[in-house]
C-alpha cells in the first residue's frame, strides 16, 4: 500500500527547483568567488587537480563556504584541493607541466605515478574483498563481514561534490582499472540468494543519490525480492552537498516513493549520512531535507572521519552530533582517515583522535551517545580505539573491533603498545604475545580459530 503523500510531507509532485551546477578543473574559474582566491591557492587547486579529483558546485560555494574565511574555512578545505596535499616533488613536477600548458594525456601519464603512490585501494578491497557468483568475480561489489554486502552501482560512481579527503578518490579520477561498479542489479540479487547470511546491502559509490530515481528504483526492487535481507543502506553525501535531491529535484517526491517502498517491504531504510561539519546542517534546505527524508520511515545515520583542519576540535564534533540529533538524525561513526590519498594533510595521532572523542562525547547527551569512534577501516574489520590505558607500568592503546573479516574477534579486548606518532593500525605493536592474533595482514590471516589464504579471502570465504 502507498501511503498518501501529504501524510509523508511531499504535497505531489514538486517542481523543478535550482538547477545543479558543477564547478570544475575546467570551469571554476567562471565562478566569481574564483578571483575571491590568492593567485596561490588558485594555482594549487589547478595543479593538484591535475592527480586528485575535484569538483565543487554552487550550492557549496554559494551556501556552506565562508570566503572571509578561506583557506580556513572548513567547507573549502573539504572541497578545494591544497597544494600540501601532494608531497613537495610531485606538486612541483606537475606544476611545471600546467604552466607549460601540458596536454590532458601528458598530464595523465606524470599523475598515474603518483597516484599509484597514494595507497589508491586500502584495506584489501580489490583483492580480498571481492564476492564470486558461480566461480566468476562479480565487480562492482564487496564482501567484507559475513551480514553486509556493498554494491557500487554504475550509474552512481561520481558525487555532487568531492570531498578532499575521500578514501574512495581512485573512483573518480578516470581509470577504468581503480573503479568498482556494477549496472548488473539481477547479479546481486543472486548472489543475496545465494548467501541467506547477507541481511544488509549498502548502495555506495561515488553517490547512489547521483542517479535519477527511475535508474535507483531498478536497483532496489531486485534487492527487495530477496526475504534474508533486512535492511537497505545507501552511503550519500547528498544530503550535505546537494539536498535539493530530496526537496526541489524534479524527481525529488519520486525517490522519496522509492525510500517508503522499501519500509512497506518490512525492511530498515538507513540513509547513512556523510556529514563532516555542523555547518552542512545549517542551512534551511538541509533540514528541509533530512524533515523529509525521514518522513517516509527511513533514519539518517551520521558518520564522517576526523579530518583534520575541517573537523579536528571537541566543538566541532559536539556541535554536529546536537544538531543533528535535535534535527532527530542518529550519530554513528567517528572514522579515523584512511590510509590512502592525502592521508598525511588531514591525519591526526590515534591518541588525539581519542582524546577528541571523549571530550565531545562528555559535552552531548544521552540520545547523542549512539555514536561510535574513533574507528579505523582497515584490513581485518573496524578497529575501535577505546582509549588509552596503563598496564605493568606501561601505557597501551585499549582496542577492540566493532567489525571483523573473523565475527570471533568482534567485540574482544585488545592491547597495543602505545605510540604517540601512530594514526593508523598498521602503525601499531601488539602489547603481549596474547595480543598477536588480533594484528592480522593481508597475505595470511591467523587468528585462534582459523588460518585463512589470500585465495580463500578472494572468494569471500568468512569463517565463524
Amino acid at each position: 500500500m502507498v501511503r498518501d503523500t501529504s501524510t509523508l510531507g511531499i504535497p505531489g509532485e514538486a517542481g523543478a527547483g535550482e538547477r545543479y551546477r558543477a564547478g570544475t578543473r575546467s570551469n571554476i574559474d567562471r565562478r566569481p568567488q574564483w578571483e575571491k582566491l590568492d593567485p596561490d591557492l588558485r594555482d594549487a587547486v589547478m595543479t593538484v587537480s591535475s592527480v586528485l579529483p575535484f569538483r565543487t558546485n554552487a550550492y557549496v560555494m554559494d551556501e556552506l563556504i565562508d570566503w572571509d574565511n578561506v583557506p580556513d574555512d572548513p567547507i573549502f578545505r573539504l572541497t578545494f584541493p591544497m597544494a600540501a596535499m601532494l608531497d613537495d616533488e610531485d606538486f612541483s613536477h606537475m606544476r611545471q607541466l600546467v604552466h607549460a600548458g601540458a596536454s590532458k594525456a601528458e598530464l595523465e601519464a606524470a599523475a598515474t605515478p603518483i597516484r599509484m603512490k597514494l595507497n589508491p585501494h586500502p584495506a584489501g578491497q580489490m583483492s580480498h574483498n571481492v564476492p564470486h557468483v558461480d566461480g566468476e568475480p562479480i565487480p562492482g561489489m564487496q564482501h567484507k563481514y559475513r551480514e553486509t554486502v556493498l554494491f557500487f552501482p554504475s550509474h552512481g560512481q561520481t558525487c555532487h561534490a568531492y570531498c578532499t579527503f575521500c578514501f574512495r578518490w581512485a573512483q573518480f579520477v578516470g581509470s577504468d582499472d581503480l573503479k568498482f561498479a556494477n549496472k548488473e542489479a539481477s547479479q546481486l540479487r543472486r548472489y543475496l540468494e545465494q548467501h541467506p547470511e547477507v541481511t544488509d546491502v549498502l548502495f555506495t559509490g561515488g553517490d547512489p543519490m547521483i542517479m535519477r530515481s527511475s535508474v535507483f528504483a531498478n536497483y532496489v526492487d531486485e534487492v527487495l525480492k530477496v526475504e534474508t535481507v533486512r535492511t537497505v543502506r545507501i552511503g550519500t553525501k547528498s544530503v550535505a552537498y546537494w539536498p535539493q535531491r530530496f526537496t526541489t529535484d524534479a524527481d525529488a517526491d519520486e525517490m522519496l516513493r522509492i525510500f517508503e517502498r522499501v519500509v512497506d517491504a518490512g525492511k530498515h531504510l538507513a540513509i547513512m549520512g556523510h556529514y563532516n561539519n555542523a555547518v552542512e546542517l545549517s542551512t534551511p534546505i538541509a533540514r528541509e531535507a533530512v524533515r523529509r527524508i525521514r518522513s517516509p520511515g527511513a533514519n539518517i545515520r551520521m558518520q564522517s572521519p576526523l579530518i583534520r583542519r575541517i573537523n579536528d576540535s571537541s566543538d566541532d564534533w559536539a556541535n554536529l552530533w546536537t544538531t543533528g540529533t535535535q534535527l532527530g538524525c542518529i550519530p554513528y561513526y567517528m572514522f579515523v582517515e584512511r590510509d590512502t590519498g592525502a592521508k598525511s594533510y588531514f591525519e591526526l595521532p590515534l591518541a588525539e583522535c581519542w582524546e577528541i572523542f571523549q571530550k565531545a562525547y562528555q559535552r552531548v547527551p544521552g540520545t547523542a551517545r549512539t555514536v561510535r569512534g574513533p574507528s579505523m577501516s582497515c584490513f581485518p574489520g573496524k578497529c575501535h580505539v577505546l582509549g588509552v590505558s596503563e598496564i605493568a607500568g606501561e601505557k597501551a592503546f585499549v582496542l577492540e573491533f566493532l567489525q571483523a573479516r573473523d565475527p570471533s574477534l568482534v567485540r574482544r579486548p585488545f592491547f597495543a603498545k602505545f605510540d604517540p606518532t601512530a594514526s593508523w593500525y598498521d602503525d601499531l605493536q601488539p602489547f603481549s604475545k596474547s595480543d598477536e592474533p588480533f594484528f592480522i595482514k593481508p597475505e595470511v590471516e591467523t587468528t585462534p580459530l582459523t588460518v585463512r589464504t589470500r585465495s580463500e579471502l578472494s572468494r569471500g570465504v568468512l569463517v565463524n
